[in-house]
Formats: C-alpha cells, sequence, structure tokens
C-alpha cells in the first residue's frame, strides 16, 4: 500500500499584516499609534470597574494612563504580535483592541488574539464587524490558509465567541501557560480558507444596516452555517 504523505498543496506564502486601516461601516482599525489612542483606549477600558476584562489577559489592569502608555510601548509597536486599535464611527473613540500574532507566511497561517473590549464595545456590530474586518484581510488581502483563535478553556465568553463568529473548535492544549501564577490550559479554534466564502456571506447579510435599528440593536442574529 502506498504512504500517504498528504495532499500536494501550491502555495507560496502569505503577506505580512501592513499598517494600513482596515475600514468597515462601524469601524476602523488603526495599528497602534501610542500618542494618538493611548488616552482613549484606557478611558473606555476603565469603564469596567471591576477589571473583568482583564482576567484572562496575561497582562493588565493598569493602574495609570502612565503605567497603561509604558505597557504599549513595550508590548504593542512589535510586527508580531501586531496590534490594532478599534474605532467605533458612532462613539467617535477608540474603544477596543486586537492583534494578529503567530503569524507564519510560509504556511498561510496567522491567529487573531489579545482582544479586549471596552464595556461600550462589547456585544454591539462595531465588535462584530472588528472581527469581520481582519479574518477578511487575513484571506483576502494576506492570503493565509488558517485563522486561529485560542483561549482560556476557563474563558467561557471567549469560547462561545469563537463559534459564534464561524471557528471550529479543535481540541485543548493541557498545561500549555502559566498566566499571573495561574495555570491555563489553551482551547484551539479556527476557519480554513475553504471556509471563509460562506462566512463572508452571512458576515455580510448581518451587517448591513438595516439589520440594526437606531440604537444599533441586532434584528436578526449573525448566522453562518
Amino acid at each position: 500500500m502506498k504512504l500517504k504523505t498528504g495532499k500536494k498543496v501550491y502555495f507560496k506564502k502569505a503577506k505580512i499584516p501592513s499598517k494600513k486601516n482596515l475600514s468597515g461601516k462601524y469601524v476602523v482599525l488603526e495599528p497602534i499609534n501610542i500618542n494618538k489612542h493611548y488616552k482613549n483606549l484606557y478611558a473606555n477600558f476603565s469603564k469596567d470597574k471591576e477589571n473583568r476584562i482583564w482576567s484572562f489577559l496575561p497582562y493588565g489592569p493598569f493602574k495609570s494612563y502612565g503605567s497603561f502608555k509604558k505597557w504599549l510601548k513595550s508590548f504593542c509597536l512589535n510586527k508580531d504580535p501586531f496590534f490594532y486599535s478599534i474605532y467605533a464611527k458612532r462613539y467617535k473613540q477608540f474603544c477596543g483592541m486586537a492583534s494578529y500574532l503567530r503569524i507564519t507566511p510560509e504556511h498561510g497561517s496567522i491567529e487573531v488574539g489579545h482582544i479586549n473590549y471596552s464595556p461600550i464595545l462589547q456585544n454591539t456590530a462595531e465588535g462584530t464587524e472588528a472581527m469581520y474586518l481582519m479574518m477578511k484581510n487575513a484571506f483576502e488581502v494576506l492570503g493565509n490558509r488558517r485563522y486561529e483563535w485560542k483561549c482560556n478553556n476557563l474563558n467561557k465568553d471567549s469560547k462561545r465567541s469563537a463559534l459564534r463568529l464561524g471557528f471550529k473548535f479543535e481540541g485543548i492544549f493541557r498545561q500549555m501557560f502559566v498566566f499571573k501564577g495561574r495555570n491555563r490550559d489553551t482551547a484551539w479554534y479556527s476557519i480554513i480558507d475553504k471556509e471563509w466564502k460562506k462566512l463572508k456571506k452571512g458576515y455580510r447579510r448581518f451587517l448591513k444596516p438595516s439589520n440594526f435599528d437606531k440604537n444599533y440593536k441586532q434584528l436578526k442574529k449573525l448566522k453562518l452555517i
């Protein structure tokens, strides 16, 4: 019997993220500009009085504008992870962050992570569109074959979000990290290029202005399957 070694792939290389903005109907994702973004971001993150948004991140919360700005400078200006600040048009403010990471152009694989939405961005059309824009860019502009999402296996909100956004669960990596003195088992999710075309149609239906009332409340839920 002939040994199977995998399907032949005619793939050259994906591109790396560029400094271009990702613009949609409701949000604009700008590569991090510390002096432009830090005050808005810190003020909006601080609206979470219980600091729940930092619970499953390996950094934060930050006690002052200065400490937050210092962290941005030390962590968020690299090529990997590659950070965006999320500008919500209706609020005219920067109110969230997200990044690409584990960027491997030779294999066409890229991850979305370090997602941190302030309370005003959570459960909104803007929050969904931000993820759509990053996904669209990853497949259509950068030319990736695989788009990943990983989170702490105890982070139920993140796991629900991954499934809602069209990612497929792949498994648990046990004892993958130690963050803030605690164990992290990591749940893995992914979307691959052949799935993107169908998912894109669902996103476009959901994000139509006609699907939201005057208060931006959705009329129909995101349906990708």
